[in-house]
């Protein structure tokens, strides 16, 4: 037996699960046949956003889930983002009540600012502004503070359980904990074996913020993504077979996958792998009847490549984002 817990914790009482199904740019078919696959699995923690397009895929199967008795509300934990293109103040409830919408939901367990950088959009399905030479279409007036307060009224109506950031670094958290009335209760970034962020880990334990880790397995599905838009992302690590974690999980007749996010979740956090194949998803639940060794932590502990671990940056996706000046990993 598992000695690892089944949740976290947030300053407020409110419990996330550990493992969660981290969602993407998909299909209708493949997003509801994933997420059919995860509630199947025991999931119950569902993470998308309106940038991803799919929260009224979700929202169909959650509802048919609810609607059949097969599960209540109260037992999922759904997490949703706000998109860039709504960086404003003014623009967050519209975009919170449309995610609702969406997800036919009357409260998010969940709501994340999903990145820093606020972009200008002609119309709320505009996701990813570009000018006529293919750059992002920046807000350089995104104000971090003033958004934060926006984001606590949707706590106080009752339109989101807990508030949250994205892809913010520890000076943009620190600026934001210092003015909060209501406390950041999680943090989702990048995070894997080879990127383990240990400075902001320990940055946002001092300040009793938990994590969820995305790409947990070093996001293997997303160099073929690059590829299929003709990109060149070279260095995407390949965890899967990274010959330590091969031994590891032979020992313990587990998947590389499962080692890997193991690991993350013996670190104290929550996971949120992104699948669309129904045996992967409910592979990637398989994590809660073994316990790596102190010696396998240290090893795995040994592969974090620091910096040069990161394998999302803003600028890659958006041309022109490094420019903004809320840009997270500026100097990276």
């Amino acid at each position: 037996m598992s000695t690892c817990k089944d949740h976290i914790t947030f300053w407020n009482g409110e419990k996330m699960p550990i493992v969660g199904l981290g969602t993407w740019l998909s299909s209708k078919e493949e997003i509801q046949t994933a997420v059919n696959a995860a509630l199947e699995a025991g999931y119950r923690h569902i993470d998308t956003a309106y940038l991803y397009s799919n929260e009224d895929a979700i929202g169909e199967v959650l509802q048919q889930w609810i609607k059949s008795g097969k599960v209540k509300r109260e037992e999922l934990f759904i997490v949703t983002k706000l998109p860039m293109i709504g960086n404003r103040s003014e623009n967050v409830e519209r975009f919170l009540r449309k995610s609702l919408q969406n997800l036919r939901l009357d409260y998010i367990d969940l709501y994340l600012i999903h990145a820093p950088i606020g972009l200008t959009a002609k119309h709320d399905d505009d996701l990813f502004p570009m000018n006529a030479d293919g750059f992002v279409v920046l807000d350089n007036d995104t104000d971090l503070v003033d958004l934060w307060k926006a984001m606590e009224k949707q706590v106080d109506a009752g339109l989101a359980k807990s508030i949250g950031l994205s892809n913010f670094n520890e000076e943009q958290i620190e600026r934001i904990v210092k003015t909060a009335r209501i406390k950041p209760a999680n943090l989702q970034v990048e995070l894997h074996a080879e990127f383990q962020q240990k400075s902001l880990r320990d940055f946002c334990h001092k300040h009793g913020i938990t994590i969820v880790a995305y790409a947990p397995l070093g996001s293997p599905g997303r160099n073929a993504f690059y590829t299929s838009l003709g990109m060149a992302v070279p260095g995407l690590p390949d965890l899967i077979q990274n010959p330590v974690v091969v031994k590891i999980a032979e020992k313990y007749k587990k998947s590389t996958a499962q080692v890997l996010l193991r690991y993350l979740m013996q670190l104290g956090l929550a996971v949120i792998p992104k699948s669309v194949t129904p045996a992967r998803i409910h592979a990637n639940f398989q994590v809660f009847d073994f316990d790596l060794t102190a010696t396998d932590m240290a090893e795995l502990g040994e592969l974090d490549q620091g910096e040069k671990g990161r394998t999302f940056d803003l600028s890659t996706t958006l041309k022109g984002a490094e420019k903004h000046p809320e840009n997270p990993f500026r100097g990276h």
